[in-house]
């Protein structure tokens, strides 16, 4: 089994409408709903994937409980959620039709109290018994220390299970300081971690920080790994049209089901990179284009060279 976690979990609901104008309004043309939060939507894929995955985080109120009625319909994923008092957020993308552009909004979630984050620490330990590996994705809720993602890393390592970091910002800086198996940052929160604007630089750099592997997403420039087994970059053959909400999670979905598998890293990233591109046309995040995926993996480039750790 494995296991995400979702701190700040969100109903997603995605908007198209033709051509998005400022001072405008706008008639919405399609609307779609699922359960949301990054983690969450590393799940969704996992679970295409044909891997068997529990899901736990923060869910409350009345979207807490939508949420939780969109993950009973999702096939292989179990909902392993911890109820909290204030009600969990929303996110709304707004796909502009003619561009592909997306804009999203996210509100910041409900606070945390301090026993609610102590029931979730528990629950956490008793879930990782049974986990091959465990993903830590997103933003934190408004009450959760940002040193939140280190003790989660930390007990993770106390029970032997591997740990995948995704997030931003203070909780990224001390997350990656608690030595997770791997960091993926995208290229503005990997220049923030290091201070570096050059993409391979900044992953050794991130190791040196404490990472065991560094994968960083750099959009339609596919990715770049820096690991104790050796530095890579992985190319997808051209830009793809759509929406890229989500193409960072399934990166991380990607890497995970290759970590459990067993896969030799240039394996992992050329899935990893196959499915980013393969959520871009896919409706809503948390989803991919199995025809793309499957069009797009023996057409992934992957460069650099293997190392004696």
């Amino acid at each position: 089994m494995i296991l995400t976690v979702t701190l700040n979990t969100a109903l997603d609901l995605t908007y198209h409408v033709p051509a998005l104008r400022p001072h405008a309004s706008h008639r919405v043309t399609d609307v779609r709903e699922r359960p949301g939060g990054k983690g969450l939507n590393v799940a969704r894929v996992l679970a295409a994937l044909g891997h068997e995955v529990t899901v736990t985080g923060f869910a409350g109120g009345a979207t807490g409980r939508r949420v939780r009625e969109l993950l009973s319909g999702s096939a292989g994923v179990a909902d392993a959620l911890v109820p909290v008092a204030g009600s969990s957020r929303r996110t709304v993308a707004v796909v502009d039709v003619l561009t592909g552009d997306t804009t999203q909004l996210n509100e910041p979630g409900p606070v945390v109290a301090p026993a609610e984050w102590s029931a979730f620490q528990e629950a956490y330990e008793g879930l990782l018994a049974g986990a091959d590996a465990v993903a830590l994705c997103g933003s934190l809720p408004p009450g959760v220390p940002v040193g939140a993602y280190a003790a989660l890393i930390r007990t993770a390592r106390a029970a032997g299970v591997p740990v995948l970091l995704d997030t931003s910002g203070e909780p990224l800086r001390r997350g990656v300081a608690a030595r997770p198996d791997v960091v993926k940052p995208n290229a503005g929160e990997l220049a923030e971690l290091t201070g570096s604007h050059e993409p391979l630089r900044a992953t050794q750099d991130a190791r040196r920080r404490g990472a065991r592997s560094v994968v960083a997403s750099l959009g339609a420039e596919g990715l770049v790994a820096a690991t104790p087994e050796g530095r890579w970059r992985a190319i997808p053959p051209a830009r793809v049209r759509g929406n890229p909400t989500g193409a960072g999670d399934s990166v991380c979905a990607g890497l995970l089901s290759g970590l459990v598998e067993r896969l030799p890293w240039p394996d992992r990233l050329t899935r990893a990179a196959a499915l980013s591109a393969a959520t871009v046309p896919a409706p809503t995040a948390g989803e991919f284009d199995r025809t793309a995926y499957e069009e797009l993996l023996p057409r992934i480039t992957v460069t650099g060279e293997a190392t004696a750790a």
